[in-house]
């Protein structure tokens, strides 16, 4: 049986939660590989929603779930996040949540220093999240880090909080705040370690042994691949891997574990926080596909900046992450609309270009050169067949395939889990 791993194709929020929780009822494991409690991911289950930021879809129907090595884990938050769905019914516990053993976890002064730094760079801020992400991962890379199993070993951690505090207290002097508080990061973590342990397991071991068995996994990416640290559109970018390469470092199973790796698009572009967006509309068609779409992150609350597709972008997604099929979702969205546009290109200054270049001044100033096609007035709302959409609403669907050179495997044309044609199995491969 094929694995599947899933990605955003754009920069998030392309409503990966209910693809995956979609697939994840035909897979054995479901694996979270990069990112921490950043990630937003809404599922609608009949009359319940759910809403994921660290643990991985697939624990709201029962599969066995496993947070990998990639992820940087709040392990207060991971608390609070089990305590929240086990109050909506979800059962949770070690026979179905595993942890890998090497996670880094993001501790409190990560988030403090998250903000200082955002406050202090005035015009020029990225727009975390402000959770302590980056500088979980800054630690990780530095060789620093606190890990998960390290909470098994806290008499052994005077050496590594003071590698810790050497680096962090010369930071939190420059911004006039108190050196790190030992004895209450201590006493923090002894607190937290009995909670977390049970669920810590050698998650490598597990997602080789279901491998060996012929168990279908599920890999599950956060953010998009525009918000990737190497290929985004940096700075303005998360602090991870979000390519689907990234399944094989961030949980042990090695490279051809990933199978067939499902693209997930919307059908328009959305982008929350800074950073370039060449077709962004700061107008009536931006506000009309914000109100349609419901548009504000799951886990920050905040407006989505929203635009044209972008299959320029979207091109380049599917080449640095080898995608196999699109899942093209919110269809529904663009029902009404006279006409649409696709962006098939840039002009900067005199140049055209069919990708987007490197530098963030390049990326600013990229102009969209626009595809017009007309929309359609039919409804596409709860379609679960080809049969049911409208022929122009089809034709748009086959354009964004040609521009991309990619099929689109899976359409999604409402929140509902089963509003869903399949046009390709991805665990059939």
């Amino acid at each position: 049986m094929a694995n599947v791993t899933v990605i955003g194709a754009q920069w998030g929020d392309e409503g990966k939660g209910k693809i995956v929780d979609w697939l994840s009822e035909r897979a054995d494991v479901v694996a979270r590989f990069q990112g921490g409690h950043n990630a937003g991911h809404t599922l609608v289950v009949g009359e319940k929603v759910y809403k994921l930021s660290l643990l991985p879809s697939g624990i709201v129907r029962g599969t066995l779930s496993v947070i990998g090595n990639g992820v940087v884990l709040d392990p207060w938050h991971f608390r609070d996040e089990v305590a929240k769905l086990k109050s909506q019914g979800v059962e949770i516990t070690p026979a179905n949540l595993q942890i890998a053993e090497t996670c880094p976890l993001i501790l409190p002064f990560h988030r403090d220093l998250d903000g200082l730094r955002e406050d202090a760079s005035g015009a020029g801020k990225i727009g975390t999240t402000r959770r302590g992400i980056g500088p979980a991962y800054e630690d990780k890379v530095g060789r620093r880090a606190i890990r998960v199993c390290d909470l098994a070993h806290l008499d052994d951690l005077d050496l590594q909080i003071d590698r810790l505090t050497a680096h962090h207290d010369a930071l939190r002097a420059g911004f006039g705040e108190a050196p790190i508080d030992r004895a209450q990061l201590m006493a923090d973590l002894t607190e937290i370690a009995a909670f977390i342990l049970p669920f810590v397991k050698p998650v490598w071991l597990t997602l080789n042994k279901a491998k060996s068995e012929g168990k279908r996994i599920l890999f599950e990416g956060a953010q998009g691949t525009l918000l990737d640290i190497d290929h985004g559109t940096y700075p303005f970018v998360t602090s991870s891997n979000t390519v689907a390469g990234t399944a094989a470092s961030g949980t042990g199973l090695g490279p051809n574990g990933a199978g067939f790796v499902l693209g997930i698009v919307k059908a328009y572009t959305t982008r929350v926080g800074s950073g370039p967006f060449p077709t962004e509309q700061e107008n009536d068609v931006g506000q009309r596909l914000g109100e349609r779409g419901h548009e504000f992150g799951t886990v920050t609350g905040r407006k989505r900046r929203c635009g044209w597709f972008d299959a320029v972008l979207v091109r380049q997604s599917v080449a640095v992450s080898g995608v196999t099929g699109i899942a093209l979702t919110k269809l529904d969205v663009l029902d009404g609309f006279e006409e649409l546009k696709i962006c098939v290109g840039y002009k900067i200054g005199d140049q055209s270009f069919d990708y987007l270049p490197a530098h963030a001044q390049d990326q600013a100033k990229a102009e969209p050169i626009y595809e017009s096609i007309a929309g359609w007035s039919e409804t596409t709302a709860g379609a679960r067949s080809w049969a049911e959409l409208p022929a122009q609403a089809i034709k748009y669907i086959r354009r964004i395939e040609e521009l991309i050179g990619c099929p689109v495997t899976l359409v999604s044309t409402s929140p509902e889990r089963d509003d869903t044609i399949l046009v390709r199995d991805p665990f059939a491969d």
